[in-house]
């Protein structure tokens, strides 16, 4: 089962995800978790990825969605630490153009 943690940071969020993201519960609870975070005052948000063994479309799609509403805002989602398999997902979707990727949480840090 999917786990999401979030962690408040200097002039930012951490959000921790865990498991398979496969159009469920708990992909819809990213939904809410990312929606809520978007509306919040902190506008950069960072998605620590290193747990995440699948995403599906309709989790790419909740991602996209998030990253939209906060541009708005003139903020950023990061996304770091990803697996291999997830991270060549996000270059065949050209996603990597829409989404800044860093190796770890450090670099990730730094560059907000």
């Amino acid at each position: 089962m999917a786990k999401i943690k979030v962690e408040e940071q200097i002039g930012g969020v951490v959000v921790y995800l865990k498991g398979d993201f496969i159009g469920g519960e708990e992909t819809d609870e990213l939904r809410d978790t990312l929606k809520k975070l978007a509306e919040g005052p902190k506008n950069k948000i960072i998605i620590d990825m290193g747990k995440v063994t699948y995403l599906n479309s309709t989790a790419l799609g909740v991602l996209i969605s998030a990253h939209a509403t906060v541009a708005k805002k003139g903020g950023m989602i990061a996304l770091c630490d990803l697996d291999k398999s997830v991270e060549n997902l996000f270059v065949i979707t050209k996603l990597t153009l829409v989404f800044p990727i860093y190796p770890n949480l450090e670099e990730a840090i730094k560059s907000l």
